[in-house]
């Protein structure tokens, strides 16, 4: 700090300039939760700001402006370039259009200053298209009731016009009133899984999201192990993706080439009915497509499980001998035994299952999963996206007062915290979290293929009964394959579950994580809130917002999700309806947003100097300060 300034002015000038930003009201967080791969309805909720814009063009243009007028003006907002092409067809005159272009750029000037009035100029400048800076500067802090400069004004409009720059500028407005309506975004995982584009909400975030942090989910460390050299995850990831349809997001996003793996799967594999591919687009599998994915799913099934199994014997700290599955089976292949009962085994694909050597790949089982961990280590565009998530992600977050987490803190029936024993120390709440974030970094930053304690560390996060991020006692794949019997299908959830219902545990989970119980919330994903069930609970002190953005869990959960959004003014619990398709909803303009709910509101409006940035400026002054 000493050497940025060169003299005492220039101290009391930037002490100045931070004690104003102190008084400057909270910006906007929002939160959004398990967003599985759907690109569309995903960019939809970040265009409009979980709902903000369409609030405040209501609060700015009620009794100025028609509903339908404020509902073009919202659409506009969220998707420019298409609303101009779809309006721009309905004038019959240049004259028509270019008194719509006046309008509009009034309208839009007078949003962007109402979503700026909480920023600096420096953070608005820095939202801004480059090419526009001037001229939006020049119109957004215009005085338009000053009649001597009432013909600048006018001028620049006009000039904008005339030199075929107006859908240019709209389009930059409009992308700046999207930046500013939510200062921060809170991703509480599960960008990745099922939905088909994954990859373009990275790349979207990547370029039109200034601040934003992940808490990461199962599924996303499925993906970000893959690229660390796990071949534990990239075999449980290939498998889902074989299962759900989605291979294609894999090699013609990511140019995974799974010609090697198919080729080994059709020589030595017949589809059976246990390995049906779905669909969660709705669209009709190919019967080609349909062959690859059945027979890809049990060539790598039985790859994961022979891989677990050496996994599992690698580290009985893991306490995971229970699923040590193919060496229960019979030798015929004909049932399986666990906890010294029999059951018949169906759609059984164990030809390659050797049975003196249950868990030891054969040389062509070794050769594929050489191949495709070195893809998945190489692939340039995997290693920059998950590079975006992990430098920007963390297990959990402390953020303004409240906790957020994807899954769960693993616990008894009790509420106690239960301990995962590696080498010798015991771990259990905040330090076991703070162990999984500092080895998943540690995996990130130097990828192995070999296997090593920190890649067997990765896949139990996504499958331990100690794992945060799984919250299960035991994940069941193979019977779900194999076993026609519903309770042994069944994964027994962790009674966190259950007691966060609890006032006084979500209290002790946020003393445990050195939070005010009395102010602090829990914000939880991971866990679709079903119809009919409330997303909030211990009397407002948790919040599952994890509503069912993918498509697959609209039946259950009869909305499209929830996110949340917290303002100066305090909390707002944001329902969505079902997102259809990006096209339909510009046609018919119709929102996503059903209703707002009000949880929690401050007596004063919140302040920069009431969040955590607030803390980081005041240590800011008072170094600065010491300093003269």
């Amino acid at each position: 700090m000493k050497n940025t300034f060169t003299s005492d002015n220039e101290i009391k000038s930037e002490i100045i300039n931070l004690s104003a930003i102190l008084n400057l009201p909270k910006g906007t967080e929002a939160f959004v939760s398990d967003i599985h791969g759907e690109y569309d309805e995903f960019a939809h909720i970040v265009r409009n700001g979980s709902g903000n814009t369409k609030q405040k063009i209501s609060e700015l243009f009620t009794g100025r402006l028609t509903d339908d007028s404020q509902k073009k003006l919202a659409f506009l907002i969220y998707y420019p370039s298409e609303i101009l092409r779809q309006t721009k067809t309905k004038f019959k005159s240049n004259d028509e259009l270019n008194q719509w272009y006046i309008t509009t750029f009034n309208n839009l000037i007078e949003m962007l200053q109402y979503t700026a009035n909480k920023y600096t100029r420096s953070k608005v400048r820095k939202a801004m298209d480059s090419d526009f800076v001037y001229i939006t500067e020049e119109l957004l802090y215009a005085d338009l009731s000053d009649g001597t400069k009432h013909l600048y004004y006018s001028e620049i409009m006009d000039s904008i016009i005339r030199l075929n720059m107006a859908d240019a500028f709209i389009i930059s407005t409009c992308h700046t009133i999207q930046k500013l309506v939510v200062d921060h975004l809170h991703i509480i995982g599960d960008v990745y899984d099922r939905g088909p584009h994954p990859d373009l909400i990275i790349e979207h975030l990547m370029k039109n999201c200034s601040s934003i942090d992940f808490q990461w989910g199962n599924h996303d460390i499925l993906w970000i192990g893959s690229v660390s050299g796990s071949k534990l995850c990239m075999a449980n990831l290939v498998r889902i993706s074989a299962r759900y349809d989605n291979l294609d997001i894999l090699s013609e996003s990511y140019g995974i080439d799974f010609s090697k793996l198919e080729k080994f799967a059709l020589k030595n594999y017949q589809p059976k009915q246990s390995f049906d591919p779905k669909s969660d687009t709705g669209t009709k599998i190919t019967p080609e497509a349909e062959q690859r994915n059945n027979c890809v799913q049990q060539a790598i099934a039985i790859i994961q499980f022979k891989l677990e199994g050496q996994a599992i014997k690698r580290n009985p700290s893991f306490k995971m001998s229970n699923r040590l599955m193919l060496g229960k089976l019979s030798d015929d292949r004909e049932y399986i035994t666990i906890s010294d009962k029999n059951y018949s085994v169906m759609n059984g694909c164990f030809q390659l299952v050797d049975k003196t050597s249950p868990y030891e790949l054969t040389a062509d089982e070794a050769s594929v999963v050489d191949d495709l961990i070195t893809q998945f280590v190489n692939s340039k565009k995997l290693h920059k996206h998950m590079n975006y998530m992990v430098k920007n992600g963390s297990m959990y977050l402390r953020y303004n007062g409240n906790l957020l987490l994807h899954g769960c803190v693993p616990v008894d029936d009790a509420g106690e915290m239960l301990s995962l024993k590696l080498g010798d120390k015991k771990y259990s709440g905040k330090e076991l979290f703070d162990l999984f974030d500092k080895t998943l970094r540690e995996a990130f930053d130097h990828p192995q293929v070999n296997d090593c304690y920190n890649s067997d560390i990765l896949w139990y996060l996504w499958t331990g009964s100690l794992s945060p991020l799984f919250g299960k006692a035991t994940m069941t794949t193979f019977e779900r394959y194999f076993v026609d019997d519903k309770v042994l299908q069944h994964e027994k959830k962790n009674p966190y579950y259950s007691l966060r219902k609890e006032e006084w545990f979500d209290d002790k989970l946020l003393n445990e994580f050195s939070l005010d119980a009395k102010v602090g919330h829990i914000i939880n994903g991971h866990t679709p809130v079903k119809s009919g069930h409330s997303p909030i609970m211990a009397n407002g002190k948790i919040f599952v917002i994890d509503g069912g953005m993918s498509k697959p869990y609209h039946k259950t959960t009869g909305i499209g999700g929830y996110t949340l959004l917290y303002n100066s003014y305090g909390l707002q619990l944001v329902t969505h309806e079902p997102f259809t398709t990006r096209q339909k909803a510009i046609a018919d303009m119709t929102d996503v947003v059903s209703t707002k709910r009000v949880i929690e509101q401050s007596a004063k409006r919140k302040t920069v100097g009431d969040t955590d940035i607030g803390k980081k400026l005041k240590k800011q002054i008072a170094g600065l300060s010491a300093e003269l």
